[in-house]
C-alpha cells in the first residue's frame, strides 16, 4: 500500500471525522498476500559472516523486560547488569537496546546502566489494559519519566479503539507524548485484541499521526501477540507513512519471538520491507526476554563450534 497526495498531518486531526474518514479511507490489507509475503520471506537463509552480523544485530535490538509483580530491585539490577554485558565470558558480545520496567523501578533500573549506552524504557499509561484515566496515565508517564526513563511504552485503550473513538485515543497519545518531554514514546497497539488486520493498519496510522516515535505490537499479556504478518502491515504503514510524510517511525514486534531463527526471519522481514534503514535498534526492537539466551547460545556456537547448554546463561 502506497498513501500519496495525502492531506496535511493537521488537516486530518484538525477534527474526529476528518480522522475518521481519513482512516476509513486506507486501502484494506489483502490478508491471503501479507500472510503468504511473510511466509515466503520467513524461508530466507541467513550462513556464515551475514548470520554473526544478524545475530550481533538482533542483541542490540533486544528491549530486556521485567513486567512481573514479584518484581524487586534485586531482580532490576541482575536483568540490567546482563543487559549491559549479556555473555560475560566474551568481551565482543554486544549490549542489548534497553531494560524494560514498571515506572517505580526506574530509579533501579537507571543506576544500573549508568555509564553504559543500556536505556532504561518504562510501561505507563495504565498498563497492560490502558483501561485508567487520563489524569492518572499522565502522572504515571511524568513520574516514570522524571525518575529517569528514557523511553515509555504506552498501551493504547482497546475498547475505545474498537469502537471507533479515534479522536479519544488519538488525544491521549497526543496529551501522553506531551508528557514524554525528551523521552520517545512507543505506543502499544495490542495487535491480538484487534481482530483483523485493516484494524493494524488503522492503529499504526492513528499512533504514528499522533506522534508516536515507535509502534509497538503486544504487551506480552495478551495472545497471540507478535506474529510475523502483522509485523508486516506495520513496516508497510511506517514505510508509507515517511513516503508520505518524511517522519521516520519505529516498529517493535513484542512477544512470543524466542529463537535465533525467529529473530532472523523478522530482520529479513524489516529489510525486505521497509528497508536497511531500519536495521539499526534506534528503528527496530525486538520485545522478547527469552530470546536472548538463544542468540547467545547461537554465538558461542558461531564462535567455537560447539553449543553450550542453555544453563550456561543467567535466566531473564
Amino acid at each position: 500500500m502506497t498513501v500519496t497526495g495525502s492531506a496535511d498531518i493537521s488537516d486530518i486531526t484538525s477534527s474526529a471525522s476528518q480522522l475518521r474518514r481519513f482512516l476509513a479511507g486506507l486501502p484494506g490489507v489483502d490478508q491471503v498476500g501479507a500472510e503468504a509475503r511473510a511466509a515466503t520471506l520467513s524461508t530466507r537463509s541467513i550462513k556464515t559472516t551475514a548470520k554473526a552480523y544478524a545475530l550481533d544485530l538482533a542483541v542490540r535490538m533486544i528491549d530486556l523486560t521485567t513486567l512481573e509483580g514479584q518484581d524487586t530491585p534485586g531482580k532490576v539490577r541482575a536483568l540490567s547488569a546482563k543487559a549491559i554485558r549479556p555473555d560475560p565470558a566474551d568481551a565482543s558480545c554486544p549490549s542489548v537496546a534497553a531494560v524494560c520496567v514498571y515506572p517505580d523501578m526506574v530509579p533501579v533500573a537507571k543506576a544500573a546502566v549508568a555509564g553504559s549506552t543500556v536505556k532504561i524504557a518504562s510501561v505507563a499509561s495504565g498498563f497492560p489494559s490502558g483501561r485508567t484515566s487520563l489524569d492518572i496515565k499522565l502522572r504515571d508517564t511524568a513520574d516514570a519519566v522524571a525518575a529517569g526513563a528514557d523511553e515509555i511504552d504506552m498501551v493504547i485503550d482497546r475498547g475505545a479503539f474498537l469502537a471507533g473513538q479515534y479522536g479519544q485515543v488519538f488525544d491521549e497519545i497526543v496529551a501522553i507524548k506531551g508528557a514524554c518531554g525528551a523521552a520517545h514514546l512507543k505506543v502499544i497497539l495490542e495487535t491480538g485484541e484487534l481482530a483483523t488486520y485493516d484494524n493494524v493498519r488503522r492503529a499504526s496510522w492513528l499512533a504514528m499521526l499522533a506522534g508516536a516515535d515507535f509502534i509497538k505490537t503486544s504487551t506480552g499479556k495478551i495472545a497471540p501477540a507478535a506474529t510475523l504478518p502483522v509485523t508486516l502491515v506495520m513496516l508497510e504503514a511506517v514505510r508509507d507513512f515517511r513516503d508520505a510524510y518524511g517522519r521516520q517511525v519505529g516498529v517493535k514486534p513484542a512477544g512470543g519471538i524466542r529463537t535465533s531463527k525467529d529473530a532472523i526471519r523478522y530482520l529479513v522481514l524489516v529489510n525486505e520491507t521497509a528497508g536497511d534503514d531500519w536495521l539499526d535498534p534506534d528503528w527496530f526492537r525486538l520485545g522478547a526476554s527469552s530470546l536472548l539466551n538463544d542468540l547467545l547460545m547461537q554465538r558461542t556456537k558461531m564462535r567455537t563450534g560447539t553449543y553450550s547448554g542453555p544453563d550456561y546463561f543467567t535466566l531473564d
